[in-house]
This record gives structure tokens, sequence and C-alpha cells, in this order.
């Protein structure tokens, strides 16, 4: 048996076991709707991370095929940008539209139906000789599905909880392993099928972890009835357009945008002054909506938010190298040791699983004391994380350039560890701080303008992509060339950038705590 498929298959009986785990020592705890969106975001996270897992080994070796080594990889990373930058953009308008019309039941289950047929047109095009007509039709989908529910199932987790409540950071971190078992049963399933058997099988169980997804979410939220709903369900019904319900006129809206987000992908360049704008127009409102708030300790909250917006793009765009340049790194100059190169994906993912209780637990313990630090410092600590992993990647890269050898696999794991470790110093304590800062009418909105800051980051990482790629236009590029390449670009972004803003993050902090008042 093949390393891979035993990877496979103990990474099945691992959450087998640890998820029960899991679920009876908190069961106690919180509400049982945790565990039904837990369950729901978990299918959901397997299939975007299944196709993560691949998609950029894809691109540069089918979709691109006849293009050089160089070329490839700058077209690739350039796409692979655009493409996360609106996976994550869309969620301002889902967001809009769940806090304003559809609630966020009916977001989750349009979005996820979207989503899955973005997984199965991707599957069809690795089987019909890789279309690009049809492969770009395929992310726009995925995008477009996104938007609708990546922010309502975390504003849906909200509502469970009160403002306040001291269950909450742990509640979210225990979501938030949940997205990780997703994560992490993904590349170990989907990579290795689309590798070893056929990419078009890695898109296709991607679509079917999707619809599982979906059924545990609809199955179970039928008990739930005074949760999620349309604000106005009369405004849904009313017919305004031709007679046609609003309802109606909502879902032929979403459809119409799918093409126009497949040609932005396809046209990345574009994407970035897009993103611009919607980030000038949102970053604006929000201000706006700060300084006149007539609620100041409501205004400069969001003032907070602001701050922290840009703290956590930075991160991600550093972070999310791990699905594009650091794949590819992976793929070529890693000393692999018979493992697929997508399986790599796993390594955060699980780090997460098996850590995230323990940061529960220090948390939890923390704010007994009441020691538990603020969310700004948790992003500090979050940040100079980021940069002892870069640090470490960047030392193993050049010493490989100088020796010849390949990158100790070793390096990329305690790489990854050290993101991890930032990773829950930040990401699930952002997601609950961001439903304690925004305003009850527009939670939606904030939070999906929270999932803008990594649509920036997603453009961004991209862009340092195609920098690390432009040393080479040929397969014959030079190795050491190539690695210094990465290691450069690391060095500069991962620690250099990082650290300059950690220093800034914590110099502003006490200003940012007085204006949470009392938020923590």
């Amino acid at each position: 048996m093949d390393l891979g498929l035993m990877l496979l298959i103990g990474g099945w009986v691992f959450v087998l076991i640890w998820v029960p785990i899991v679920i009876l020592s908190q069961r106690k705890m919180h509400p049982k709707a945790l565990f039904t969106l837990f369950f729901a975001e978990m299918w959901e996270r397997f299939s975007f991370y299944g196709m993560r897992a691949f998609l950029i080994l894809y691109i540069t070796s089918q979709l691109f095929s006849s293009l050089s080594q160089g070329e490839a990889d700058s077209k690739a990373y350039g796409i692979y940008g655009a493409f996360n930058a609106l996976l994550y953009a869309a969620p301002i308008v889902g967001g809009i539209l769940a806090d304003k019309l559809l609630g966020f039941r009916r977001a989750i289950l349009f979005g996820g139906l979207l989503m899955a047929a973005g997984q199965f047109t991707l599957a069809a095009t690795a089987s019909t000789g890789h279309g690009q007509t049809l492969f770009f039709a395929g992310l726009g989908l995925l995008a477009v599905g996104n938007g609708l529910f990546k922010p309502n199932i975390s504003s849906f987790l909200g509502t469970f909880y009160d403002r306040n409540d001291p269950r909450k950071d742990s509640a979210f971190t225990i979501f938030y392993m949940g997205i990780n078992i997703g994560a992490l049963l993904a590349p170990l399933t989907c990579g290795y099928l689309a590798r070893e058997v056929d990419w078009s099988l890695g898109f296709l169980v991607a679509g079917i972890g999707m619809m599982l997804g979906l059924v545990v979410f609809w199955r179970n939220m039928s008990k739930y009835e005074d949760k999620g709903n349309p604000p106005e369900p009369e405004l849904l019904k009313k017919r305004s357009f031709f007679g046609i319900p609003n309802e109606v006129l909502i879902l032929l809206g979403t459809l119409v945008t799918i093409p126009i987000f497949s040609g932005l992908i396809n046209a990345e360049v574009f994407t970035s002054y897009l993103l611009i704008i919607v980030g000038i127009v949102c970053i604006g409102y929000l201000l706006v909506t700060s300084f006149r708030s007539e609620d100041r300790a409501e205004g400069q909250r969001l003032l907070v938010f602001i701050a922290l917006f840009f703290i956590h793009m930075l991160f991600w765009t550093l972070f999310e190298q791990a699905g594009g340049s650091l794949n590819i790194l992976t793929d070529r100059y890693v000393d692999k040791m018979g493992i697929e190169t997508s399986q790599f994906q796993a390594v955060n993912p699980l780090f997460i699983i098996l850590l995230a209780p323990v940061f529960t637990w220090i948390w939890t313990g923390l704010s007994r004391k009441k020691i538990e630090p603020r969310t700004p410092i948790k992003f500090f600590y979050a940040l100079l994380q980021m940069a002892l992993g870069y640090f470490i990647i960047v030392w193993g890269t050049k010493n490989a350039a100088i020796s010849g050898d390949m990158i100790p696999l070793y390096v990329l794991i305690l790489m990854y560890l050290f993101h991890t470790t930032g990773e829950l110093s930040l990401s699930p304590v952002g997601l609950s701080v961001v439903t304690k800062l925004s305003p009850a009418k527009t939670v939606g909105f904030v939070m999906g303008s929270w999932f803008l800051s990594i649509a920036f980051a997603h453009k961004i990482a991209g862009y340092l992509g195609q920098r690390i790629a432009t040393p080479g236009t040929g397969e014959e590029v030079d190795r050491a060339t190539a690695l210094n390449a990465f290691a450069d670009v690391y060095m500069e972004w991962g620690v250099y950038v990082v650290l300059i803003a950690a220093i800034v993050l914590l110099l502003i902090s006490p200003l940012l705590k007085k204006w949470m008042h009392g938020i923590h």
C-alpha cells in the first residue's frame, strides 16, 4: 500500500475517533446548533480545501501545459489570486442580502448549491480535455456561491450567543476546528484522488462533500425555526418587477453574476482595480458610519474593526501562500519522502485539530482569571508566529540553494506548526470579535467586510507568487535562482513586513482596547 493511501485512511480513522471526543466533552456547555453548523461547515470546507489542495498544480500542469514553466507559474498565480480574491469579496454582497432580504438560512442553502455545481463543473472540465471556458465557469460558480454561504454561516452561529457571552470565543474555536477537520480530510482524499487517479475525481468528490454539508444543514436547522429567517418575509414575497417575486429576482440576479465573475477571474488585472474600488467603498462606508453613529462606543468599535481588518489582511496574505507558491515549492524542491504534494495541505488543519482544544482551554482559563489578552494582543502574537515560520522556511530554502540538496521535510512541518499557532491566535478569535464589534443590524455586512480583508490578501498573495515566478521563463530555469526567488520574497514580506506590522499593532493596542468599550 502506498504512503498517500495510508495517510488517506489514517486521516479518516483519526477524525472518526477525535470528533466524538470533542463533541462529548463540549456538548453540555454549548447549544446543539453549534454542532449542526460545525458539521455543515466541515463538509463545505472539505469541498473547498479539496479543490484548493491541487488547484494550482492542475492549472500549471494541465490547463497551461503548452506554456513554459515560468509562464505557466505566473499565469497560474494570477488566476489563483484573482479567484480567491473574488471568493472572499463576494461575501460582502452575500452578507447584505442575508441581512436585508434572504435571511441566513436561504443564503446558506442557495450558496451551497452553487458551490456544489461549481465543483461538478470543474470535474466535467477535467474529464473533457481541460477546456478553459468551462474551467472559468466552475470557478465563477464557486466564488458566487461562497459569497452567500461563507459569511452567513458564521453570522448564523453568532445568533445563538449573546454579545458578551463568555462561551463565544470557545464556540468559534470549536467551529473553527470543524472547518479544519474538513480541511484535513480534503487534501488527503481529494488531493490523492486527483493526482494518483484522475484530476476529475478530485473535483467530483469535493462536490459530493458540499452536498453532504447541505443535507446536514437542511435536516437539522428545522429545529431552530426562530433563527436565520428573512427579516421581512412579506418583502421577499412581494412582486416588484414584471410580477416576479423579489426572492426569484435575487436568485436570477445571482446567476447573472456568475459569468461576470468568470470573466474577472480570467482577466485578473481588472480584478485588482475592482477590489480597490470595492475596498475603498466598504472601508469608507464603515468610517462614515463610525463617525456618524449616535452611539459613540458603537462608532469606536467600528474603528477597531477597521484596524484589525488590515492586520488580518496581512496575516492571510502570507498564510495563503500555502495553496500557491508554497505548494509549488513543496512539489519541486522539498524532500517529500513519498507523500503526494497536495497531501501536505493537511498538515495545517491537523495541527489545528490537535491544538484548537488546547487554545480553547487556554483562553477559557485565562478568562476565568480575568487575564485573557485582548484581541489586538492575540493578533500581535499571531504576527510574531507568522514571521518565525517564514524565517524557518527561508533558512531551509537558502541552504538548499547553496548545497544543491532538497529542502528537508522537517523545515516545512515546522513552518506549518508556527503558522498554525499564529492562525489559532487570530482567525477564530477574529470571527468571534467581529460579531461583538458589529452593530446588530449590519452584522452580515461587517462579516462580509471581514472576508474582504482575505480577498485583498489573496490578490496580494497572487502578486507575490508572480514575483517568485519571474526568474524563469523556460524549463531551463536555474535551480539556485528559483530557490533564492522564493527565499527573497518570503524574507521581505513574511519576516520584515510582518514584524513591522506587529510593532505598530503593539504600540496602538492600548488605544484599541479603550475603543472596544468592554468588548473582550
